[in-house]
């Protein structure tokens, strides 16, 4: 299919299409052709590239690989100063000409075809709530003579005494204390309205947008849900345009879950449901209105929370967020009543928006491999039949010791999430979409990162241990 992007190429006589893809990190990377390459062929064959520079994906041996571009994604991009086509591409094997074994992309299609062959449900509908900051300034360093960041913010409320030029006004939100203020003490208003329109322009459907809980311009942009791959692929579209509108406004964006230490991290809420030939399979008369399906699904994602949390908490940072006792959606118990839960299901005023809301996952996350994971695990429960148990209506922050120790948790550290991920795989690999090679290169990198956290001292343990 080549209908979409030859017809915008020539509507708005395109200079240049970008062909990206996903590596499993979950950052973009892309290739830029002249237009005048893309033809109806071009859609069959697509671009060749080397695997190898992939981290995890090829050795140089067997290098070649092919980007495929899907014309359904075909899309302008706002930023560049020639007209230019952005088509996301699959990763395809030149042998077998499927898709690559370890292409974020190619697992999330694979789950999707895996939902449609189980007869349960043939479409997942996802939601992701990505949150981030916005900053004025950012520095690091990491040596063997010290290592240190600094943060720079005028929203901030350490800058309340700080030289700010034309003046100090004042207006700022408090440690905890940004939830959705109006302007001036909202100074990232006017940003978020530049992103939403950026968003816009790329076919994203904007519902709100306001600012979160932390100092220092923590921001949420709400888009409408859509099934999992097209979301996905808005995620990256989402994350593209917060990083451009802010470097062009001088500022840098971060969805790092937890930059701020005293203050909120960042997550990413996934509302999640099933249909079936347009009906919501998570619509009954049960606990919070969800159907009995529904309760298997959120059954397989507490089964399995500790598996997940390396695919939808993949960094080290995600467990400076994810601590007990602070409020952070830890406990593995869901509710229609309290957000200190890690499942939620919201309130909505029809049943053809009955969802289930996973709470902990965090935008650091690959939004492929993070739908795809906790799709797989909702499957599973289904499948199995697992029961989450009762739900939990009271405050979760507020149980005595004794009741808390009998509430199953997430993962509390990288380390321990690649543990259970390598131990608990089975549910991932059904049918062939995610597959123990994959799984395995995956955890390698992950744990790459766990060993160079480890092996670098750091400032508090000075603080801590400097005069023992």
């Amino acid at each position: 299919m080549s209908q979409k992007s030859l017809a915008i190429i020539t509507e708005h006589d395109v200079k240049w299409v970008d062909l990206r893809f996903t590596d499993a990190q979950g950052k973009e990377h892309h290739i830029t052709i002249p237009a005048s390459y893309v033809d109806e062929e071009f859609f069959e064959t697509g671009q060749m590239f080397d695997g190898s520079s992939m981290p995890g994906w090829k050795g140089i041996n067997e290098s070649d690989m092919i980007m495929r571009p899907d014309d359904s994604s075909a899309v302008l991009d706002p930023f560049t100063d020639e007209v230019t086509l952005i088509l996301q591409c699959d990763i395809i094997e030149p042998v077998t000409m499927q898709g690559y074994e370890r292409d974020p992309r190619s697992i999330a299609l694979r789950a999707e075809e895996y939902l449609k062959s189980t007869g349960i449900a043939d479409t997942a509908f996802f939601g992701p709530e990505p949150e981030f900051f916005i900053f004025d300034d950012v520095r690091w360093q990491i040596g063997m003579s010290g290592s240190s960041y600094a943060l720079g913010s005028e929203e901030a409320a350490w800058s309340s005494n700080a030289k700010i030029e034309g003046g100090n006004m004042g207006h700022r939100p408090g440690v905890q204390g940004g939830y959705m203020p109006v302007p001036p003490v909202d100074s990232s208003h006017e940003i978020r309205g530049a992103m939403c329109n950026a968003m816009t322009a790329m076919g994203l459907k904007i519902e709100v947008h306001h600012h979160e809980v932390a100092t220092a311009n923590q921001c949420e942009i709400g888009v409408a849900f859509n099934t999992l791959v097209k979301k996905a692929d808005e995620v990256q579209r989402l994350k593209y345009c917060v990083h451009n509108v802010a470097h062009a406004y001088g500022k840098t964006a971060t969805f790092m879950p937890k930059p701020l230490v005293g203050d909120n991290g960042s997550g990413m809420h996934v509302h999640q449901s099933l249909s079936k030939e347009g009906n919501n399979l998570f619509a009954g008369d049960g606990y919070g209105g969800l159907s009995e399906m529904a309760l298997f699904y959120i059954g397989g994602i507490i089964k399995h929370a500790k598996a997940l949390n390396a695919i939808t908490n993949p960094l080290t940072n995600s467990y400076k967020r994810l601590v007990p006792g602070f409020e952070a959606p830890v406990m593995l118990a869901y509710s229609a009543k309290n957000r200190s839960a890690s499942i939620r299901i919201p309130y909505v005023s029809s049943p053809k928006a009955r969802r289930v809301e996973a709470r902990f996952p965090d935008p650091g996350a690959n939004p492929y491999l993070c739908f795809a994971a906790l799709l797989m695990a909702g499957l599973d429960g289904i499948q199995n039949k697992i029961h989450p148990g009762d739900a939990m209506d009271k405050n979760l922050y507020d149980l005595p010791p004794e009741e808390a120790a009998q509430v199953p948790q997430v993962a509390s550290s990288l380390e321990e999430a690649l543990a259970a991920l390598n131990a608990d795989r089975e549910f991932l690999t059904k049918g062939g979409v995610f597959t123990d090679e994959m799984l395995d290169s995956f955890i390698a990198i992950k744990q790459q990162e766990v060993l160079r956290l480890n092996m670098t001292t750091h400032p508090v343990e000075f603080d801590m241990y400097y005069s023992v």
